[in-house]
């Protein structure tokens, strides 16, 4: 019995985080706890996933640049030329929403992009209605406004699907955005120009 209340607090307390992009401020404030595995309060558990897996050793080397990313391992990798020069934790789209496996190219890049499809219904008092909607799937309450959710770094895989700085859980979570941790994306953003190719792969 206490693992199935245990599995359904990990479940709710996903639920209750996911969204398209998700910049709660408690999730970058490090008394922040989290509830654990075993069921115990930890602190840091989703940054420190992000940050023993993420890296950045490219600034030497030369080469035309190209992304990988691989939705069974939740990892993107960064080459210059043939060299892998970074490795970053992902959170792609979660079961439903995939992620689209391809090849393409970064077609957008915007430094302060802002969701026209995911985000928050909120009235006119700046009240929250609805949380975490897509637009397309959930009526707008009467008397309520959208709200997108931002997106920083923000450069576009394909229409409607880019790469920007997001909630990481270690499990695709999100609409079909890849999640980056920020200090990953603002590198990426800074040192990829447009036209660099990416290829979706599970």
């Amino acid at each position: 019995m206490n693992s199935f209340r245990t599995f359904f607090l990990l479940l709710l307390l996903v639920f209750l985080f996911s969204s398209c992009a998700s910049y709660d401020h408690r999730l970058n404030d490090p008394s922040t706890r989290y509830l654990g595995l075993n069921g115990s309060l930890t602190s840091q558990e989703r940054g420190t996933f992000a940050d023993r897996i993420s890296y950045w050793d490219g600034d030497a080397i030369s080469g035309a640049p190209s992304i990988a990313i691989d939705l069974s391992e939740q990892r993107l990798y960064y080459y210059k030329g043939n060299k892998l020069v970074a490795i970053s934790a992902v959170s792609t789209g979660a079961e439903g929403r995939e992620t689209k496996t391809g090849h393409y190219r970064i077609m957008k890049k915007d430094l302060h992009h802002v969701s026209s499809e995911c985000g928050d219904y909120v009235n006119n008092q700046g009240e929250v209605v609805i949380k975490n909607v897509v637009v397309r799937e959930v009526p707008m309450p009467s008397g309520a406004h959208f709200v997108g959710s931002p997106m920083p770094y923000y450069m576009m895989v394909y229409p409607g699907v880019g790469m920007h700085t997001g909630f990481l859980p270690g499990v695709p979570d999100s609409h079909g955005c890849i999640r980056l941790p920020d200090r990953m994306a603002k590198i990426f953003f800074e040192v990829t120009p447009m036209g660099t190719p990416v290829t979706v792969q599970r």
